[in-house]
């Protein structure tokens, strides 16, 4: 009896977090109310509250997701063996997922919020990883801080989305062809030393 009930509130909490997403996705984060949410899936929202204790909270679930999917597009990239080539496909990869996914990319770094535990550090650290492997080949300056190129390089691809996202973006340039060209420009420093 008690393994059926916990299978049920499982069920109702992973049910109120797939039409959350839904409707983060279709109409963002703003749209998204206990109301609106307890509507959807026919519940009360006393009942939503015996599983988030706040539409924050649902939120900060989303976004911890958010990140889980980010950490799953970088999977198939980290183990290549080429510093720079790793640091070029795990950016792409970055780019490709924020574009992809716009409302959760929203969620997860451009919405003012309580951010995830992650909120980007394990990811990151894979490009700082592949930095630190750049300055140990000697293609990047003794003094360089791997952690640092790392953030900064996200802060570069992160305003490129954020353009996109934002219609922003100049037109007759591509994501694509920025991200290139800023790659470019950030790893011609690693062919130089």
């Amino acid at each position: 009896m008690r393994q059926h009930k916990r299978q049920q509130r499982e069920a109702l909490r992973e049910r109120i977090l797939e039409v959350s997403r839904g409707i983060v996705r279709s109409e963002g984060l703003a749209s998204l109310s206990m109301r609106k949410l307890a509507d959807a899936i026919d519940y009360s929202p006393a009942a939503l509250y015996l599983h988030f204790a706040s539409r924050a909270e649902i939120a900060r679930a989303l976004r911890e997701e958010g990140h889980a999917q980010l950490r799953a597009a970088f999977a198939p990239h980290a183990g290549i063996a080429d510093a720079a080539a790793r640091v070029r496909a795990l950016a792409r990869a970055y780019v490709v997922f924020g574009l992809a996914e716009p409302e959760t990319y929203r969620l997860m770094f451009m919405e003012a919020a309580e951010q995830a535990e992650d909120a980007g550090g394990g990811t990151l650290a894979l490009v700082a990883d592949a930095f630190a492997e750049l300055r140990r080949a000697g293609r990047l300056p003794r003094d360089a801080a791997p952690a640092a190129w790392a953030q900064a390089l996200w802060a570069n691809l992160h305003g490129i989305v954020a353009l996109e996202l934002s219609g922003a973006a100049l037109p007759g340039t591509t994501a694509g062809q920025l991200v290139e060209l800023s790659l470019d420009t950030w790893l011609a420093a690693c062919a130089s030393n």
